[in-house]
């Protein structure tokens, strides 16, 4: 196995374990692939869950630019409702997994199809 099937493995053990879901995992295989060479960052592989610019971020250049969502309060509230399902005390949330849970909450699978 490849280092990015290293990677979705332990992503789909996250959300298992720490989110409670069962994972698509052609999906999260597309939102991995999606996230691009920041998955072997070590910083730019996770969300800061309580820094507002970060998420600001995840806002901007993944649900509005990625998904094509329009930009209201709801965009928010969806990012806070993924951090608060992977529990705000998890230290590494990480992007393709806070991004796969964002994309199920909104349905918007077929971007990556």
């Amino acid at each position: 196995m490849g280092k990015r099937d290293d990677l979705i493995a332990k992503y789909a053990d996250d959300l298992k374990n720490k989110c409670g879901m069962t994972p698509d995992m052609g999906l999260l295989t597309k939102v991995t692939i999606g996230c691009g060479p920041s998955i072997y960052n070590a910083d730019a592989s996770t969300v800061a869950g309580s820094d507002k610019s970060e998420l600001e971020t995840v806002k901007d250049n993944f649900l509005v630019k990625k998904l094509g969502l329009k930009d209201g309060p709801e965009l928010m509230d969806a990012i806070d409702s993924v951090i608060e399902t992977y529990g705000k005390s998890e230290r590494n949330k990480y992007r393709a997994v806070v991004y796969y849970m964002l994309t199920k909450h909104f349905g918007k699978e077929a971007v990556y199809g």
